[in-house]
């Protein structure tokens, strides 16, 4: 059962548009960040250089890069996996999701820091719950909008918004330079990713998302999309600002 509309929102929120079945809604786009830290058994030196090879020789991924890594293969060499998986569905219970983790697709991600971005046009119908993996290397997750900044570190856990804009950028910089993430610098960040359906009630109920704020223009629209003042908009890739969607960098597609 779909939760039922909501009051109207302000002209000034932010607006995502996404599909629910064959229906395109609107919501809130919420500014709440969940975050904490589970206890992770670090991954086998074996799968650690597995992830290693694959990253340099088959993604090559340069600085800002977010791809997927194979889970299936690492699962071959991960004994704690599901002691790792355990520790996050008892913390998403702890925070009232129930077992909303049980049911949700999960990746496993990497990147090499990563450029300030959305997910909220082909991920608008969800959350994301990211465990990472890698031990500290001095970097951050920040989500400028919701003035949210959170060290990363082996057992790291965050849920949030897939329309709030978030980069992985070095502790202490005020924005992504590609330069911090060059030879010898930051290595590459790996994390389990899962996707929470934003219209599960205990998601909903958690993140305090409004549905339905403006039918009328998702009634007009043929695909998912975020609005910001009535308006299409991106984010500047270094920085983390809105931006009208004509003069906004290319973006990637990440978790």
């Amino acid at each position: 059962m779909r939760p039922p509309p909501s009051p109207p929102g302000h002209p000034d929120d932010l607006t995502s548009f996404f599909w629910d079945g064959d229906t395109l809604r609107s919501r809130s786009v919420s500014d709440r960040i969940l975050s904490g830290t589970v206890a992770v058994p670090a991954p086998p030196a074996l799968l650690t250089a597995d992830w290693a090879r694959e990253i340099a020789q088959q993604l090559q991924l340069e600085a800002g890069d977010v791809e997927p890594l194979s889970l299936p293969r690492a699962r071959l060499r991960w004994p704690d996996y599901k002691q790792g998986v355990q520790a996050v569905a008892d913390w998403t219970r702890s925070l009232g999701l129930q077992e909303v983790l049980a049911g949700a697709d999960v990746a496993l991600m990497a990147c090499r820091g990563a450029r300030y971005h959305h997910d909220g046009a082909l991920y608008g119908g969800m959350a994301f719950c990211n465990l990472f993996l890698s031990e500290d290397q001095g970097l951050d997750i920040h989500f400028p909008a919701a003035g949210r900044r959170i060290p990363l570190c082996r057992g790291t856990v965050v849920i949030f918004d897939t329309g709030q804009p978030h980069a992985v950028i070095p502790r202490g910089s005020s924005g992504f330079d590609a330069a911090a993430f060059g030879a010898g610098r930051a290595g590459s960040t790996v994390f389990l990713s899962w996707e929470l359906p934003v219209t599960n009630v205990h998601v909903t109920r958690a993140l305090g998302i409004d549905f339905d704020t403006d039918p009328a223009t998702a009634a007009r629209l043929d695909d998912g999309q975020l609005r910001l003042n009535g308006a299409p908009a991106e984010v500047c890739a270094a920085s983390g600002r809105w931006t009208p969607r004509e003069h906004s960098p290319d973006r990637p597609t990440a978790h």
